[in-house]
């Protein structure tokens, strides 16, 4: 196996979603454009997006990092919009696109075109979450848009296999696809509920940081592997466990949930990166198999269905936020905030992305018979070109949308206080308990140290104050980043003694590694006592 074309792959992928961050364009959209262009560069592989890589290799951790960063208690309060989402417009999507392209594209059979409904019916969670936070969503919105994504897949992917059952021959009923939804969502639940109890009792008992890690890292995968062995939703079971791994991860060392948090960036900039490129690689190969049809032809009927996804849930979203409220007079009381605003950018925010592209790959190329499965390089056209046409044309257009619209994003203000507030609250608790503990003679300390450990505290309790006081009127600067960059020049000055004395051979590696590994961990401990 080339393991050069793989390493190319992340080595560049990496270096664009990177450059990505010194542009106001999102990292998603500067990828896929990037392998759009790169698919066309002599001399770079073609890459195959193979479905049986990307649903139980790379599909997993992604779900498993969205899903350990949500919040379990804004998916609970927000379970009706969610749901509404996530389960109801999935598969009006699948039924609606799907019926529409069969009246718009001729030849096209109606098995066929529900199974193009079905593949491009699942918004994208990488790409939701992705671009809500680069455009500073308000925080509702964001939950909403991250929890509908990480559920559709499993309906999308329910509703895929019922529709292609039927197109390939092997005959599907309402009640059959009603009953494979039903196992598919209950059993996945199921599994979800019965693993995240053991592995999390593993993780807490479990004494060493890095096997705990290497635990963490197989988690997604026995969780969809389970599922999917007994014929269940591998997503679902995936996102039960990580939200409630991610609302119970205090329980954790503090040292795993510091490893845990810094390997799973690593894995998701490297997979999100990835995709996306991969994304645009495909299009030499989708065009390739086009066949019969023409260009224009084939662009026509592209532009014919991009158009009918996005008026599809713009049609869903706005009964589904109003009509609640019209039939239930405390769900108008709740959420007496909500405007026509809201649903137009749930409903500008429906980006497609590699989920329908490994999908749609999986289509069997003959059916039951024998024969060609009709039609089936035009679904793989059109999922490619409805893909790349809601991340650059949606994704592009949502932050002048929401500047337009004037939506309120996140009160920073707000939030800085409640976060002062908590803070000050738990920093008095625990100078209590260290008054507590310093009146036994066991725990008695040289007045230095004690003075040292209070000063911490009450540090710790007025840094978040600070944020909220003016800045530095000869630098600009805030407190905390004045205390920044002053512990970066002190640790720096004692990182330069240290290296110095190992090349004078006055300590030796070993030593000066312990002690560097004491300067990085005492300066991370100064920047989360002021982050932001």
């Amino acid at each position: 196996m080339d393991v050069l074309p793989l390493v190319a792959l992340i080595a560049a992928s990496a270096a664009v979603a990177g450059a990505a961050r010194r542009t106001p364009v999102p990292a998603p959209l500067l990828l896929v454009a990037a392998g759009l262009v790169a698919a066309y560069v002599p001399g770079v592989p073609d890459y195959h997006l193979d479905p049986h890589i990307v649903l139980p290799l790379i599909l997993p951790p992604l779900l498993h990092t969205a899903a350990l960063e949500s919040s379990y208690l804004d998916l609970r309060a927000n379970i009706r919009p969610v749901a509404l989402l996530s389960v109801g417009y999935t598969l009006f999507a699948t039924l609606a696109v799907g019926y529409l392209a069969y009246l718009l594209i001729p030849d096209l059979p109606l098995t066929a075109a529900l199974v193009l409904g079905a593949v491009i019916a699942p918004p994208d969670a990488v790409a939701a979450t992705a671009i809500a936070r680069k455009v500073g969503l308000p925080s509702r919105i964001t939950t909403i848009l991250q929890g509908e994504s990480l559920v559709n897949d499993a309906t999308a992917i329910t509703a895929y296999k019922v529709a292609l059952a039927a197109a390939v021959g092997e005959g599907a009923s309402w009640a059959g696809g009603i009953q494979e939804f039903l196992v598919a969502a209950v059993g996945g639940v199921g599994v979800g509920l019965v693993l995240m109890v053991p592995i999390h009792w593993l993780r807490r008992h479990m004494k060493e940081a890095m096997l705990q890690n290497t635990l963490s890292l197989l988690i997604p995968f026995v969780a969809y592997a389970a599922a999917e062995q007994v014929g269940a939703s591998g997503v679902l079971a995936v996102v039960v466990v990580a939200l409630f791994l991610g609302h119970r991860s205090w329980e954790v060392d503090f040292e795993t949930r510091l490893q845990e948090a810094a390997v799973w960036k690593v894995v998701a900039f490297i997979l999100e990166s990835a995709v996306f490129a991969l994304i645009g690689l495909q299009l030499p190969l989708v065009l390739k198999g086009l066949g019969e049809y023409s260009g224009l032809e084939a662009a026509w009927y592209a532009l014919g269905v991009f158009f009918l996804v996005v008026l599809v849930r713009f049609v869903w979203s706005y009964p589904a936020t109003y009509l609640p409220r019209m039939l239930s007079k405390r769900i108008k009381e709740r959420e007496s905030d909500m405007d026509w605003r809201r649903p137009l950018i749930v409903s500008w925010a429906g980006m497609r992305g590699v989920v329908s592209l490994a999908i749609a790959f999986s289509i069997p190329l003959v059916m039951d018979d024998g024969e060609p499965f009709p039609a089936r390089n035009l679904v793989l056209f059109l999922t490619f070109t409805t893909v790349i046409g809601t991340l650059v044309v949606q994704g592009l257009s949502l932050p002048w949308l929401i500047r337009v619209l004037r939506l309120p994003g996140r009160d920073t203000q707000a939030e800085t206080l409640a976060e002062a507030q908590a803070q000050n609250a738990a920093s008095q608790a625990a100078e209590r308990r260290v008054d507590e503990l310093m009146r036994d003679e066991r725990n008695r300390l040289p007045e230095p140290l004690q003075d040292r450990l209070r000063t911490v505290l009450e540090r710790r309790r007025n840094s978040v104050w600070e944020r909220l006081g003016q800045s530095n009127p000869v630098t600009g600067e805030s407190a905390d980043d004045t205390y920044r960059r002053l512990t970066r020049e002190a640790i720096a000055a004692e990182r330069e003694v240290f290296v110095t004395m190992r090349d004078e051979r006055r300590i030796d590696d070993e030593m000066m590694r312990t002690l560097l590994r004491k300067l990085d961990l005492e300066e991370a401990a100064a920047y989360r006592e002021v982050e932001d």
